[in-house]
């Protein structure tokens, strides 16, 4: 909204400014935490005073768990708000490639949400029927990978580009929006299942989320495709303005939800963050980069299909318990030793995501 002010500029003040994405970024990130900080407290005032038990606990978890009973939940909705806020502040409105984003992320949001909402109102697990969840999920999801072929370039439409390999396109033809919804829905899902411990899922995350924006940034410029010798997509970089008010208002919420957490996420957050992860991934054309730098959300989500396929298959666990996390809780691994081991694995995964950006 704020790019308008440059119809204001002669070209050399201070108004010229709000023409740079990198400027605006930077008001989108500040904006974003402002609003955490402002609205944080006073959000988890209202949530756990109308939640009153809070999210429930489950009772096959680990025993350490019970302790947080009564944490209130749907802290995500600190965080939609902040990236939201910040958004449609600072982000170019004419530009497809954000409205696409977020477009899944606040439909993702409404999901978690109603599945938060009917977890505290029935204090069960259960919550909204998982097939009702998915279906919802890949009709968000088809329309958003149809969405953005329509605005990829024509060389690139349909495509599958590898990293590293510019060369190198696979032409999915008709499979391009079911592969779409593969990579939201299940992003959307991998971070759902990460969001098991305090701050465990919210810096990974920012953190790839931020790589993501990096990406944007770089393919929606000609010059910096060219040096980097990746697909050039026109308009992405307005991308990383959403990214920096999700790195801001996930820094507001992890102000909150650092051990012990005063809030948890819940689904409101967790699918609203992963569906945005694999947006991103599908509008800048770097699905394969995102399995990298979301490398984490993989294992987490990789862990629960084996450890259920297993079972089934022999009456025998592979794992103590799944998602990974709760495994290493039960080898009696203190909670913030995973929680800051998983985010080292995270920094150490997107730097080798960013390093996808060969230099020629």
């Amino acid at each position: 909204m704020l790019f308008w002010l440059t119809a204001l500029s002669d070209g050399g003040d201070f108004f010229n400014l709000f023409r740079y994405i990198t400027f605006r970024a930077g008001g989108a990130f500040l904006t974003a935490l402002i609003f955490g900080f402002l609205f944080g407290k006073p959000l988890i005032n209202v949530l756990r005073k109308r939640q009153g038990k809070g999210q429930p606990i489950r009772t096959d978890g680990p025993e350490g768990h019970f302790s947080k009973a009564g944490t209130p939940t749907m802290g995500g909705l600190l965080i939609v708000g902040a990236l939201l806020t910040s958004t449609l502040l600072w982000a170019r409105l004419d530009n497809p490639f954000v409205w696409m984003v977020l477009f899944v992320t606040m439909s993702f949001a409404l999901i978690g949400f109603a599945d938060d909402y009917a977890k505290v109102k029935k204090q069960n697990t259960a919550g909204v029927s998982g097939k009702v969840r998915l279906l919802l999920g890949f009709l968000i999801a088809a329309i958003a990978g149809y969405w953005a072929a329509q605005y990829h370039p024509e060389e690139l439409t349909n495509q599958l580009a590898f990293p590293v390999f510019k060369d190198t396109l696979l032409n999915l033809g008709y499979l391009f929006v079911p592969f779409a919804v593969i990579v939201i829905v299940g992003a959307a899902n991998a971070v759902n299942l990460t969001d098991g411990l305090d701050g465990l899922a919210i810096m990974p995350v920012m953190i790839a989320a931020g790589t993501l924006g990096v990406i944007a940034y770089a393919v929606g410029r000609v010059d910096f495709t060219e040096y980097l010798d990746v697909h050039y997509v026109p308009g992405t970089g307005e991308i990383l303005i959403f990214t920096a008010g999700l790195f801001g208002g996930g820094l507001g919420f992890l102000w909150y939800n650092a051990p012990p957490a005063a809030v948890f996420m819940g689904d409101t957050g967790s699918l609203a963050l992963g569906g945005a992860l694999g947006a991103i991934a599908v509008a800048t054309k770097h699905e394969i980069v995102l399995a990298i730098v979301g490398g984490l959300f993989v294992v987490e989500a990789l862990s629960v299909i084996i450890q259920v396929l297993y079972f089934k298959r022999t009456g025998k666990r592979v794992f103590l318990m799944a998602p990974i996390h709760h495994h290493y809780e039960k080898k009696g691994w203190a909670e913030p030793q995973i929680v800051i081991r998983f985010w080292i694995i995270s920094l150490i995964l997107a730097l080798i995501g960013l390093a996808t950006l060969k230099v020629r």
